[in-house]
């Protein structure tokens, strides 16, 4: 009999972090490598945003909080809605976790039992799947195509709901493809949802202000306010501030399921960090400056990378609405020979190939949930990204 739970034999480790903590083992033991695995903007953290933090700890708010959320920041979050999305919300129907992946997760742990279906549309964060089947559920993949530019169509979502359905998760601009959805792409996925009123819908907003060339951001409950009562928004500070490593995400929903989710937070982590608390106050309510700094900077990058990796043989590479990632078509790659015999028989094994050959890091596309694909972040430098594309020109171009 195994010492270790039924429920972890279900799961796998993240794939994007094995990969990065492999690329900083090379890089450890003298390898000149590329990573482009991690999502995480390369910018610090904007200087008012540090200075809220230290301000805090000068002031003693170094205690225990509620378990989620001080008060003041759960009035920032309402606040934030209001302006940005025009949602409605008290403090009472906010949670504070951390990071955004706990807050997802204490929401599947407070809603899910066995045999309740969580529609995921492919490609996937990866860690939503796994995330649904350590709370006893089963993940329904419905995959979104290259030709329909990663976005899922109503009639998938339509075909992908059964009586079994709980929730529908729901991620734009997405991670991994940078996938956004108009507002009239999202309100076909929302009439289909009006027709199910027993189907939950949990967004994953957290590129939200990460998009280009004029799109413009929606999320569900904006768009249609029938599904107010049945939505779970989810968003927070780690992208739109350069604030990862702070740990800070945020919800707001119906009190019942925020009640729900923060009796599970009391009883695993209990609070998020109380100065990472005031600095993301301090993130939502002062100035925006750093989001209109760096959006052309990714953008700019954006453009360079989709131009360097469609000039790579036999990659096809779209051009996303937002967030900081792509996601390459490899289709072309596939069945081809590397210089040292090893066929290309997988995303996963061009990933490795490329890894080992050219010191380049990317996440391949089965980690997804929809191959021959890989993701590469450009929240990079655009020496490394020059640098990273023209290694992956030269592997493609050895390829037999």
């Amino acid at each position: 009999m195994s010492f270790l739970s039924e429920t972890l034999s279900r799961v796998k480790p993240s794939p994007t972090i094995a990969i990065t903590t492999k690329a900083a083992e090379l890089k450890a033991a003298g390898r000149d490598i590329v990573a482009l695995s991690a999502g995480e903007p390369d910018f610090d953290t904007p200087q008012n945003i540090k200075d809220a933090a230290k301000m805090a700890m000068d002031q003693g708010k170094t205690k225990y909080t509620a378990p989620d959320g001080i008060p003041e920041l759960k009035q920032a979050v309402c606040a934030k809605f209001k302006r940005d999305n025009d949602l409605d919300y008290v403090p009472a129907q906010v949670s504070v976790g951390t990071g955004g992946k706990q807050v997802l997760y204490n929401a599947f742990m407070a809603t899910i039992n066995p045999g309740d279906e969580v529609v995921i549309p492919a490609p996937y964060w990866v860690s939503y799947p796994d995330m649904v089947l350590l709370a006893g559920g089963t993940p329904v993949i419905a995959e979104a195509s290259i030709q329909t530019g990663f976005k899922l169509t109503a009639d998938q979502l339509e075909a992908a709901i059964t009586p079994k359905t709980k929730w529908f998760l729901f991620n734009s601009p997405s991670n991994p493809t940078g996938a956004g959805y108009t507002w009239a792409e999202l309100k076909e996925l929302t009439d289909v949802l009006l027709r199910h009123p027993h189907v939950w819908v949990m967004t994953d907003d957290m590129y939200e202000h990460l998009t280009y060339d004029g799109f413009e951001f929606c999320t569900p409950a904006q768009v249609e306010p029938k599904l107010y009562d049945r939505t779970l928004t989810v968003n927070g500070v780690s992208k739109a501030y350069a604030m990862t490593g702070w740990r800070i995400g945020y919800a707001a929903g119906p009190q019942n399921l925020i009640a729900a989710m923060r009796k599970v937070q009391s009883q695993s982590t209990s609070n998020p960090s109380s100065i990472s608390q005031w600095a993301a106050v301090e993130a939502l309510n002062g100035p925006q400056d750093y989001i209109e700094m760096s959006r052309p900077v990714f953008k700019a990058r954006r453009d360079l990378v989709v131009g360097l990796l469609n000039a790579a043989k036999g990659i096809s590479c779209p051009t996303p609405e937002g967030a900081f990632y792509v996601y390459p078509s490899i289709a072309e790659c596939i069945g081809k020979t590397t210089p040292s015999g090893t066929v290309i028989d997988s995303d996963a094994t061009f990933a490795t190939e490329l890894l080992e050959a050219q010191g380049v890091a990317v996440v391949f596309g089965a980690a997804f949930g929809l191959s021959p694909n890989f993701r590469v972040s450009y929240a990079a430098s655009e020496e490394n990204l020059r640098a990273a594309c023209g290694r992956i020109q030269e592997f493609c171009a050895s390829l037999l």
